[in-house]
């Protein structure tokens, strides 16, 4: 924690501990079209501020609490919503004196507002969910004139009060803050803003990303708060509440029968201190002579404290965690529909050396039978660290390069930082210069500080200008060597600057509308990554999706591609660790995360390698990486034996392409999560809600990697009491509600379908994606206790968005019942014409040998269908077939 943020919170709890409480002067309330506003006062301070209490479609509340008057605007930030949320109409209904009380149109919700002291509860179904200023934490400081101009007005006034404390201000530190030999200077003193949310019932919190943390959210009554403050972190500490690379400032609460979350729209400096009391069965309380024995409930505080800006604050009611995850993409939109490409394995270093690197790396894969979809080229392959220029000598001819890899229909992602090398000769930094582009200092001249390239200024991403011509740096005919199977990297974008405090830029620096760093230095990185998503779709003329992927980012970054962990070790701990951050990065909205396999820092031993890749191939972002002092690393450097077990991993990656593309679908129009922790595909049942060793992959199949050394057995816990769970190497099956001990040797990756699912296969693999398009399926069908399953299958061209404009595609609903199997359309309003058969099903759970097997095609036609069946595994397995994928047809057992 550093001295600037010890400061502020100290600041605050000193303020707050003089219990100066706040009002609501509800004589002033006006309900208008869209909100309800009513004034807030502090006793001691007597400055009124400004609340308003939005009603928002899909049982979401809003509350913004402002200055009424201040000196200047404050921060509010933009770009983050998808849109402005429609409201819905609050009715005032009839609440004790000294309160008022807010009803959404069915009356089931209802904000309970108290005036002295000022409280909000949050009522559903008269059950209080919520409290907000309960333990009167509301915190504001109001922007001031400079103590300069303060003296000036008062040096002929006899009373100096006022005076002395500005001057005991000054030396608090408020209105300049020093930071080794970085001073902060602040024009209108300290602008800090806090509140206050009591979440009744609740012992389990999550979200608040990026953390190298557990995936439920930790007390922090007795050490650190939890940080969300963008920052450039090598080889990062583990189990650890300081920030990393990208802030989400998005929080989730879960108790049975009933999710919440509170989104705090902020993208200053931020602080969350979460207090959990655990429910106490019997208390004693002291009624007279008499000592009662009550139950008390469990209670999590959560106490936001951001450096700048305003209190804009969502309040996500749920009740189910589905519901909540709606609310929350219906702010933020929910994740880009991703090319399939990018869902294959992707293979990068710092740095591949040159051309003939990429084309014996390449062809490495091929003659070990490894599939792969992108090769990736890190900041070597530039000229002197001058994004979209190629070294000379290393790098003669990228498009030929580019044309060996689409020769195997694979892809090229390059990278692009935000600081732009100060050389007059180099266009980009020339053209950015000339036309005002760069974050300016506190002076006024250029934002100067060392990156990779030496000296360098930074690009104002936060200006609409410099974004559309930061998209524009991106066609073809200005980014020469690139060609339409070239992708985007963003790193660095925190942003990193070298000798800067923490390695990032000054608070003080100056952006577009002559906004302070300070406030909007958590959406810096979303800010490129939407610029550069927006260049890659305009140089295909809108018609060709975007891959992106940004070490920032935040709220909303889902929009607009892919995010990782950044730099992690070649660590058990670090493999370990994954699990729960990327659980964390998927409930709050961002499905397409991964961790570098391997390890960035550091070499791996084989065994650690083979697991990362295991693990790697059941997570949505899968890219192997390492920093340039590493030892190589392809899989095929670490003996037959170990490259045939990572091989065999990412296989059974590929085998699935058909259920991620699905799941990212759903992710895409339903909000749903790719990688979901238990508790969320089990809401009802206490012992998943602080799993975070395996997770589900949609709702049909638990993964539990294994991510300790020398590991002969794995506990798993397998839930449900009315689920049926199948091993999908041995078909071995088990009774939810248990934990199973499970023997695992190198090869073994603990994978588990759920009964009552269907999941859609590829039953040949190519080298890439691409060479897989017309390769055939297989389903695999297992049944739960009640003999039945469903599923679904999504199919579209995988890189346009004629899904979107056209409604090119498949959406196949699979359901099995009373031994019919049957293929039905899911959506009709999707047309996309397939060639591509399911030649091969697998059913799990059937208990008796089938007498026969007759497929029904949509012309009536009926066939027998060859099978096989165990009855040691109870598995039916149909092959010799050929039913087209997105035609109506029934496959009947009897």
């Amino acid at each position: 924690m550093d001295a600037a943020e010890k400061e502020e919170i100290r600041r605050q709890k000193q303020q707050l501990s003089k219990k100066s409480t706040y009002r609501a002067l509800l004589d002033s309330v006006t309900a208008g079209k869209e909100s309800t506003r009513f004034q807030i006062i502090n006793e001691a301070a007597k400055v009124p501020l400004l609340a308003e209490v939005y009603g928002i479609e899909g049982n979401i509340f809003r509350l913004k609490i402002n200055e009424e008057t201040p000196l200047k605007p404050r921060y509010e930030v933009p770009d983050v919503l998808t849109s402005k949320p429609s409201t819905v109409r609050l009715i005032s209904c009839s609440g004790d004196t000294g309160s008022l009380v807010l009803a959404n149109g069915k009356g089931d919700l209802k904000c309970h507002i108290t005036a002295n002291p000022f409280k909000i509860d949050l009522v559903s179904e008269e059950d209080v969910v919520m409290s907000i200023n309960s333990l009167g934490q509301l915190y504001f400081e109001q922007l001031q004139i400079p103590p300069k101009q303060s003296r000036a007005t008062k040096e002929n006034e006899e009373d100096t009060s006022d005076d002395t404390t500005q001057e005991n201000q000054e030396e608090l530190g408020l209105w300049e803050e020093k930071f080794r030999n970085f001073v902060d200077v602040k024009d209108n003193g300290p602008a800090s803003i806090g509140l206050d949310f009591s979440l009744h019932g609740f012992e389990h919190v999550y979200g608040i990303p990026q953390h190298a943390e557990s995936h439920q959210l930790k007390n922090t009554s007795d050490g650190d708060a939890y940080r969300l403050y963008n920052l450039d972190v090598y080889g990062y500490k583990i189990h650890d509440k300081m920030g990393i690379y990208g802030s989400v400032p998005y929080l989730l609460a879960h108790k049975l029968g009933r999710t919440l979350g509170i989104f705090w729209l902020n993208a200053s400096e931020t602080l969350v201190e979460i207090n959990t009391e655990p429910a106490v069965k019997y208390a004693l309380t002291q009624t007279g002579p008499v000592a009662a024995k009550q139950k008390v409930r469990s209670q999590t505080d959560v106490h936001w404290m951001s450096e700048s800006g305003i209190i804009d604050v969502f309040l996500l009611t749920g009740p189910t965690p589905s519901d909540v995850f709606k609310q929350y993409s219906y702010l933020t939109g929910t994740q880009a529909m991703p090319p399939l490409f990018s869902l294959g394995y992707h293979q990068c270093r710092w740095n591949y050396e040159d051309e003939h690197d990429v084309k014996a790396v390449d062809a490495g894969f091929d003659e070990h039978d490894i599939p792969y979809d992108v090769m990736w080229l890190d900041i070597e392959h530039t000229e002197g660290k001058r994004y979209f220029t190629w070294d000379k000598k290393r790098f003669p001819n990228p498009k030929r390069m580019q044309e060996l890899l689409r020769s195997k229909k694979r892809k090229l992602v390059v990278i692009s930082d935000p600081h732009i090398k100060i050389d007059p000769d180099y266009l980009v930094y020339a053209k950015a210069k000339e036309q005002g582009f760069f974050v300016r200092n506190h002076e006024g001249g250029d934002f100067e500080g060392v990156c990779w390239p030496g000296l360098s200024s930074y690009l104002d991403f936060t200006s609409p200008k410099v974004r559309q011509w930061y998209s524009s740096l991106f066609a073809f005919s200005v980014y020469q060597g690139s060609t339409d199977i070239l992708y985007i990297w963003n790193d660095m974008n925190e942003p990193s600057v070298f000798r800067g405090p923490e390695l990032t830029m000054q608070k003080n620096a100056i952006h577009h509308g002559n906004w302070e760093h300070r406030e909007l230095h958590n959406i810096y990185g979303f800010y490129q990554q939407m610029a550069t998503a927006e260049g890659l779709i305009q140089r295909s003329k809108g018609k060709e999706r975007p891959f992106v992927l940004t070490r920032s980012f935040f709220a909303g970054s889902q929009k607009y591609g892919a995010v990782w962990t950044g730099d992690n070790t070649a660590e058990w701990s670090y493999l370990k660790i994954s699990i729960p951050m990327l659980l964390t990065l998927s409930v709050t909205g961002i499905s397409f995360c991964g961790a570098d396999v391997g390890g960035f820092i550091g070499n791996p031993e084989a065994e650690l390698l083979v697991r990362w890749y295991q693990a790697g191939a059941y997570q949505p972002f899968f890219r192997g990486h390492a920093t340039k002092d590493t030892k190589r690393r392809e899989p095929w450097l670490f003996g037959e034996e170990h490259t045939q077990l990572i091989q065999e991993a990412i296989r059974e990656r590929y085998t699935l392409l058909p259920y991620w593309y699905s799941l990212f679908y759903s992710a895409h129009v339903a909000s749903q999560p790719v990688m979901r922790p238990l508790w969320v595909e089990f809401p009802d049942e206490l012992e998943t809600f602080g799993v975070e060793d395996e997770y589900m992959l949609g709702s049909a199949l638990l993964v539990h990697p294994v991510t300790e050394p020398k590991a002969t057995v794995v506990d798993v816990f397998l839930p449900g009491s009315n689920e049926v769970w199948y091993d999908s190497k041995t078909f071995s099956h088990w009774k939810g509600a248990c934990t199973v001990k499970i023997p695992v040797a190198l090869d073994t990756i603990p994978v588990f379908q759920r009964g009552g699912s269907v999941v859609p296969i590829k039953t040949t693999i190519g080298r890439s994606t691409g060479c897989m398009t017309d390769s055939p399926y297989g389903l695999w069908v297992a049944l739960s206790t009640k003999g039945s399953a469903v599923g679904e299958f999504y199919l579209d061209d995988g890189h346009s968005f004629q899904y979107l404009h056209q409604k090119q595609f498949l959406h196949r609903k699979f359901s099995f019942a009373s031994g019919v199997l049957t293929n039905s359309c899911a959506d009709k309003r999707g047309h996309y014409p397939s060639k591509c058969v399911v030649e091969q099903i697998l059913v799990l759970g059937l208990k008796k040998h089938p007498s026969s097997v007759t497929s029904h095609s949509p012309d009536g036609k009926a066939q027998p269908v060859a099978f096989t069946y165990c009855a040691k595994t109870s598995t039916l397995n149909l092959e010799k077939f050929s039913l087209n994928i997105g035609a109506d047809w029934k496959v009947q057992i009897q």
